[in-house]
């Protein structure tokens, strides 16, 4: 069972910027436990605090590389270079993904579950799962991150969602003209009115 229900778009969780962790303790720990166990039954490579409704700047994360899952504490993106174009898709936002420019790679600190100080040397796909969580400790959500075009056809679909409207219709407009999509009138579903 799933210790925490991700928040979604649209949830103002999601746009807040997430206080630094003050004391690295037995709770916090628990609270990274938690995060992994929700993260792993997404499935999802990284989860940050403000996804489970927990304004701490942690994230945790797992890159499938036999080092198992980890966590950061008070991250800190201090350097970047470069630029790496990746499909990039969010718990947060499920279903969809974008081909999203971020810095090829960077320079991380912040601390351990021990309290100890970590500093890393990231690139493309590690460097890009560190930029999305820290994106969403400072209330940053991926749709920011899309070109005007991306943002314009995410918002659709994010409308059409939270409408409830056919997947198939993501604006709504077939349901208000009333066809089918091939132009043809669809046949009223409450005949004689």
């Amino acid at each position: 069972m799933t210790a925490y229900t991700i928040r979604l778009y649209g949830d103002p969780v999601l746009r807040q910027r997430a206080p630094e962790v003050r004391d690295i303790d037995g709770r916090l720990k628990a609270l990274s436990d938690d995060m992994v166990q929700t993260m792993y039954e997404a499935p999802g490579v990284g989860l940050a605090a403000p996804q489970v409704g927990v304004q701490k700047r942690v994230f945790v994360y797992d890159l499938h590389d036999d080092l198992g899952p980890r966590t950061i504490v008070n991250p800190v993106i201090s350097e970047a270079r470069g630029e790496w174009t990746y499909d990039e898709g969010c718990l947060s936002i499920p279903g969809l993904a974008w081909e999203i420019v971020r810095p090829k790679e960077i320079h991380l600190t912040g601390r351990d579950l021990d309290g100890n100080e970590i500093s890393i040397e990231a690139d493309e796909y590690e460097a890009r799962v560190y930029q999305h969580e820290v994106d969403h400790l400072d209330g940053i959500l991926l749709v920011e991150r899309l070109d005007e075009d991306q943002r314009k056809e995410a918002m659709r679909i994010l409308r059409a969602r939270a409408l409830h409207l056919p997947g198939d219709d993501p604006d709504g407009l077939r349901r208000l003209v009333g066809t089918d999509g091939t132009g043809s009138p669809e046949a009223p579903d409450h005949p004689g009115l």
